[in-house]
Order: C-alpha cells, then sequence, then structure tokens
C-alpha cells in the first residue's frame, strides 16, 4: 500500500508539456511529484531507482513508446500503474487502446483547444478525477467484499432452473479492455447468442477497442451501429458518448443508438442497456457485470433479477477497480462472483442451459 501522499513521475518527451503536466499536479492535494522523464528508457531507470505508485505516460515518444514502458513495468512486476496521456488523433486513438490493453491503468486526453488557460483547467480535472479513482481502487474497503455477500456460486448453479437466455450483457469500466479481453478470447464463434457490451469510454476510442478486441477473439466484435440486427456469435460494443439500447423493429431485434442524456453520468450506461433489455427481452437474458468505478448497472440488474435474470459478478481478486460489481454484490443482486478467468465458462453454461443447444466443440 503506497504512502497517503501519491508518488508520481511524469513522463512525456516534450519540456513544455512535462513541466505544464507538473504544474497541474502540483494542484492536486496529496500528490507529489517525484520527477520526470523524456523518454521510455529513462522512465524505465526512474520508475525502478523511486518506485512511484503512479505515472502519467505518454503514448507516443522516440526511443520507446508507452507500450514499450508498459511491456517491461509488466515483465519486471513493477507495482507502479501508468495513466496515459493521449492525443486525439487516431493513431493516439489507437495506441491508447493497446496500452489499455496492456494494463494501462485508465488514460486522458490531451487538451486541443486555441484557449491556453482552458486547456490548463480540463487537464487538471482530468488528473484529479482518474487520480481519484486510483485512490479508490487502493482502499481496503474497495478491494473485497463482506464474506455473507458473497453468494455459494455453485450452489447457485445447481439450484437455478434453466430458463431461456436471448442476449449476454456485459457492463465494465476501468480495467474494461483487459478484462473483455480475457473474457471474449475464450468465448466460442458459434456461441447461440448476442454479446452486447457498454464499456465507459469517449467517443474516438470505442472503434479502435472493437477492432482490437476483434483481431484476438473467436467472436465478430464491431463498435454498434443504430439498425444491426442481434445475430449468435457477434459482439456489440456501443460506441463512446453515446446510449445503446435493444428494441424490437417488426419481428426483429435490432440495435437502437440514440443521443439520450447520460445515466449515472456515463454515455454510455450499463443501466440504461440493461434496461432495454428488460422492456424488449423480459428476464432471459444474462447480465455480466465487471471491473469499474461506480454503480452504473446496479438498478439494471435489480429490476432484470425481478424477472428472472441471471446476474454473474466479477470477484474483486483481478478487478483494477472493485466498484460496479461490488455494488451488485452488496445489494445481493449476484448469483455468482467469479474470477476474472472463469467468467467466459460461466457464460457458457448459462447459454447452454438457456438455449439449450450450446456452442459445437
Amino acid at each position: 500500500m503506497p504512502a497517503e501522499r501519491l508518488r508520481i513521475l511524469v513522463v512525456d518527451d516534450s519540456a513544455l508539456y512535462c513541466q505544464l503536466l507538473r504544474n497541474v499536479l502540483r494542484e492536486v492535494p496529496d500528490v507529489e511529484v517525484v520527477g520526470a522523464a523524456k523518454s521510455g528508457p529513462q522512465a524505465l531507470e526512474m520508475a525502478a531507482e523511486l518506485d512511484p505508485d503512479l505515472m502519467t505516460l505518454d503514448v507516443r515518444m522516440p526511443g520507446g513508446d508507452g507500450l514499450m514502458v508498459l511491456r517491461e513495468l509488466r515483465k519486471r512486476r513493477s507495482r507502479t500503474r501508468a495513466i496515459m496521456v493521449s492525443s486525439l488523433t487516431a493513431t493516439g486513438a489507437q495506441v491508447t487502446t493497446d496500452a489499455l490493453m496492456e494494463g494501462a491503468f485508465d488514460f486522458i486526453q490531451k487538451p486541443g483547444g486555441a484557449d491556453a488557460a482552458a486547456n490548463r483547467r480540463l487537464l487538471g480535472d482530468s488528473l484529479a478525477e482518474k487520480i481519484a479513482i486510483f485512490r479508490a481502487s487502493l482502499k481496503g474497503e474497495m478491494q473485497r467484499p463482506a464474506p455473507a455477500q458473497t453468494p455459494p456460486a455453485r450452489a447457485a448453479r445447481n439450484e437455478r432452473p434453466a430458463q431461456t437466455c436471448q442476449a449476454v450483457l456485459i457492463g465494465t469500466s476501468t480495467g474494461g479492455p483487459v478484462a473483455l479481453r480475457e473474457v471474449l478470447t475464450q468465448l466460442p464463434a458459434d456461441l447461440p447468442v448476442s454479446v452486447l457490451i457498454v464499456q465507459h469510454m469517449p467517443a474516438q476510442y470505442t472503434h479502435s477497442l472493437a477492432e482490437r478486441l476483434n483481431e484476438i477473439s473467436p467472436l465478430e466484435v464491431v463498435e454498434a451501429c443504430d439498425g444491426m440486427q442481434l445475430e449468435p456469435g457477434w459482439a456489440f460494443l456501443a460506441p463512446g458518448g453515446r446510449q445503446m439500447k435493444i428494441a424490437r423493429r417488426g419481428h426483429r431485434t435490432r440495435i437502437q443508438i440514440t443521443d439520450d442524456p447520460p445515466e449515472n453520468s456515463c454515455r454510455p450506461s450499463v443501466d440504461y442497456l440493461f434496461r432495454s433489455a428488460l422492456e424488449t427481452l423480459g428476464g432471459d437474458v444474462l447480465a455480466v457485470m465487471m471491473t469499474g468505478m461506480g454503480r452504473d448497472g446496479t438498478e439494471g440488474c435489480r429490476a432484470l433479477k425481478r424477472r428472472g435474470a441471471y446476474v454473474i459478478a466479477q470477484h474483486p481478486d483481478g478487478c483494477v477497480v472493485f466498484g460496479m460489481p461490488k455494488s451488485v454484490i452488496d445489494e445481493q443482486l449476484a448469483d455468482e462472483v467469479v474470477p476474472l478467468n472463469q467468467i467466459a465458462p460461466a457464460i457458457l453454461r448459462q447459454v447452454v442451459r438457456g438455449t439449450g443447444n450450446g456452442p459445437t466443440s
């Protein structure tokens, strides 16, 4: 557990931006900037010497980009986590997505407006928000539910009667790209239902995430577009900055993308998707709550449970932030609490039970 004051290393190849980050971080309470590095190799050298809790890590740098630093930190089993500092370019978005899938804690966007003072405020607000989430992830009470609140997974599976499953719904936030990679790569191409995913992420980034997940998953993974029909063996990722719902159009079930307001300060919102599934499919769905900050998805799970839906929550071990699944567990809405590497098998068990014609081997 780090000291009360978070020790942060700033990494950016621009001396000007490095200084800006240092100045902004000095205004965040209980933060100490322990140094600044201008390249990937220097960042690794200073991380080994200073052992910071966190680093702000430029995505693209000469002599070794942010991805190289992340991979080397993991190889060294360093406890230092990274917040990526990303540009809004398509290349920046793709590299940031790769960094998140390599285990970066989170990312912020470099403000690109013409107003320097406004850019500074936006940068400061973004850093303060991510640092607050990082602090929450370190608190002991965020890491584990009380023993009495964790339902016996095996008993829940054996005692529950078979129920129709028409779709798998997944909600996740901080740490989600790594968790989605783990789950989707274990699901077969002939999964007999659709998977619908809400990952809290801004516009520009969900398209890159869907592309990367599609490259490594047996499923067809796409960023959802309005009017897409639900298809077995497909995974639909809600577009950043918009809401995704399930709607009936004639005799077909399709995806509807809207500009409806945020819920739980989120757009896309897990609750929004889950509520639409209830209205369209009733309780004939499987809901999966994975790593993330906050309570988005809790009320949706509550409503689905009333109609007989099955709910899986990720176990705290392996959660980057044990907030969203913890909320579901604390409200006693989870039928199973499952480690990350066992979520895909748990999904398959319920899908097979609910469709009667599971995937082929």
